[in-house]
């Protein structure tokens, strides 16, 4: 009776010690610039990859252990990778914002443009009420 009961006083030491640590990972957001990419290293071989909305954010496996994650729309979207048993080896909520520098955006009305800016500005494929599909801003 008395190694049953140390048995599971050890289990649930172990799943106290644990339990915050993966809710923290689970709750983590991870920030991404629209047309930027991110690294992603998993600790194991993913399976399995998952994107909740590919209009917000995308995935490209480059090998079993590598991910970048695109910003494609803004918003906020979850990306999973699990391996082959299902275990979770990487699950965040993807924000994809604009970038820092190097665009603004001008309004006319409604409607609103997306401009590259270097030495000059010029329209960007994307415009700012894009849902992640590139347009052609060719005259």
């Amino acid at each position: 009776m008395s190694r049953t009961s140390a048995a599971l006083g050890l289990a649930l030491a172990l799943a106290a010690v644990t339990a915050p640590s993966m809710s923290w990972a689970q709750a983590s957001t991870m920030n991404v610039e629209i047309d930027r990419s991110a690294r992603v290293r998993l600790t194991g071989g993913a399976a399995s990859v998952i994107v909740g909305n590919p209009q917000i954010a995308d995935v490209t496996v480059v090998d079993a252990n590598t991910l970048f994650i695109t910003g494609k729309g803004y918003g906020v979207t979850q990306v999973v990778a699990v391996d082959a048993i299902g275990r979770t080896l990487f699950q965040r909520d993807i924000v994809v914002t604009a970038g820092s520098t190097g665009s603004v955006r001008v309004w006319r009305g409604a409607q609103a443009t997306e401009m590259a800016c270097g030495a000059r500005c010029a329209p960007s494929v994307r415009t700012a009420g894009d849902s992640g599909a590139a347009r052609s801003t060719a005259p």
